[in-house]
């Protein structure tokens, strides 16, 4: 899988780069921002992180690590997910002040500063360290996956009781000399027996060949389950404690919301409005403050409202107001998923035929003969307004995931906040829930998908 998206990276480059720079006639921006899209959504649903696991940046950095062998740790000082956090919000906040959609060589640029930094990072730190601390699609998986049907698991836990190896995280190495390692092992450093879900997984697998025992398997599991689970779990600690893991469920939450507001008619309104309020016609200040208004201000105003009217409706001394808003900022994480599919689902499905002359016109300018026939531009999708009752579905439903998470929390928090503190976080959930609905009621862009208007 790896080496058949490194051929797709290696097309969307040189067509990004070579080809016709109107959109919708060039593989860059329809593979990247509508198949890829759709197709990464899909599978993080139905088989958990595969595409990390199939990410082709992994074959270029092991290359990479043949000609220079990283020394370096990762700064501990950096050892939480800011980072790749702050990138997560500039790669949404580029994708809207550069309409990346619309253009094909940017886009190319984009692929290829992503392996250059990808090389870059993990020739020079030992691990993973791209994939846990930096990188933001993988930031955007690893939130996904927590509702995923599927997770890597241990089969028998006492044979890892019994177990003096560990080659599940230091590897396997040559049984004659022990000195090479043959098949590495975990590198996010994951320890099995102590992994809870999906969250720092990328599915590579790499445990499953490493395990001497054969006691490592992909299992089913109850989708979201994890996201209420606060047992200590290897690397990660307890969700309760990590508030750069809260900030990352709400960022993914609220970047759903803002992304696909972004393509409707009543933000020209709100960013004119902003731009005369702020005095300025340019885009990239107006912009700005719209995110930091859309993923700072009013995540932290709501969820703060919701974990103090929590707070007050506890029965028994409660946590910090802090506390309750990161314990309860993952059962949003559903109702953001739904939106992403909406979103995304609406590019895929209403412009998944269109690769099909794009990949026609793309032989044709690289041979200048039309082997793969003439392109035939009337091949697009579902009709827009077929769509959208898939949209109202899908968001329906990961609203009603996140009321069940909010109600099994609530449940669980009886005795420190009471039962009745999940109501402001439900009150919150169908808020934002009906907003999405208004949302995907709007027309929508079409973004690099049709030819004209």
């Amino acid at each position: 899988m790896q080496v058949a998206l490194l051929l797709v990276a290696v097309a969307v480059v040189l067509h990004g780069l070579l080809g016709p720079q109107l959109a919708p006639t060039n593989l860059s921006t329809v593979l990247a921002w509508i198949h890829y899209r759709g197709l990464l959504i899909g599978a993080l649903l139905a088989a958990g992180n595969a595409f990390c696991g199939a990410c082709p940046m992994i074959l270029v950095r092991d290359l990479g690590r043949r000609l220079h062998r990283p020394v370096r740790h990762w700064p501990h000082w950096l050892g939480r997910k800011w980072v790749a956090i702050g990138l997560f919000a500039g790669v949404l906040f580029a994708y809207e002040l550069f309409d990346l959609w619309a253009l094909p060589a940017a886009t190319a640029w984009l692929v290829i500063g992503y392996f250059g930094a990808a090389l870059a990072v993990d020739t020079t730190f030992t691990g993973a360290a791209f994939c846990k601390h930096v990188c933001p699609v993988g930031q955007f998986n690893f939130v996904a996956s927590t509702l995923s049907p599927l997770e890597l698991g241990v089969r028998d836990a006492s044979v890892c009781e019994r177990c003096k190896t560990v080659d599940c995280i230091k590897g396997r190495r040559d049984e004659r000399t022990q000195a090479t390692i043959t098949q590495r092992g975990c590198e996010l450093g994951l320890f099995l027996p102590s992994k809870v879900g999906n969250l720092e997984c990328t599915f590579c697998l790499d445990c499953v060949q490493a395990c001497p025992h054969d006691n490592v398997a992909i299992a089913f599991r109850v989708p979201g389950e994890e996201l209420i689970d606060d047992r200590h779990r290897s690397v990660i600690g307890r969700l309760s404690g990590r508030v750069d893991l809260a900030v990352l469920a709400l960022l993914f939450t609220f970047g759903a919301l803002l992304n696909a507001f972004a393509m409707i008619g009543p933000v020209y309104q709100i960013t004119g409005w902003l731009a005369r309020a702020v005095g300025t016609s340019a885009e990239a200040p107006v912009l700005g403050v719209l995110f930091i208004v859309g993923l700072g201000i009013i995540p932290v105003a709501l969820c703060g409202a919701a974990a103090l009217v929590a707070r007050t409706l506890a029965l028994t001394p409660a946590p910090g107001i802090k506390d309750v808003a990161v314990r309860y900022a993952y059962t949003l994480i559903p109702f953001g998923l739904g939106v992403w599919v909406a979103h995304y689902g609406f590019h895929f499905l209403t412009g998944v035929w269109t690769v099909i002359p794009v990949v026609q016109s793309a032989a044709i300018d690289a041979t200048g003969r039309a082997l793969l026939g003439a392109p035939d531009w009337r091949w697009l999708g579902m009709r827009p307004g077929a769509v959208f009752p898939l949209q109202i579905g899908v968001t329906l439903l990961g609203g009603l995931g996140s009321l069940m998470l909010v109600h099994r929390l609530a449940e669980q928090d009886r005795d420190t906040l009471g039962s009745r503190a999940g109501i402001p976080w439900s009150l919150l959930v169908v808020g934002l829930s009906a907003f999405a609905l208004w949302i995907l009621a709007q027309p929508m862009e079409m973004r690099g998908t049709w030819l004209g208007g």
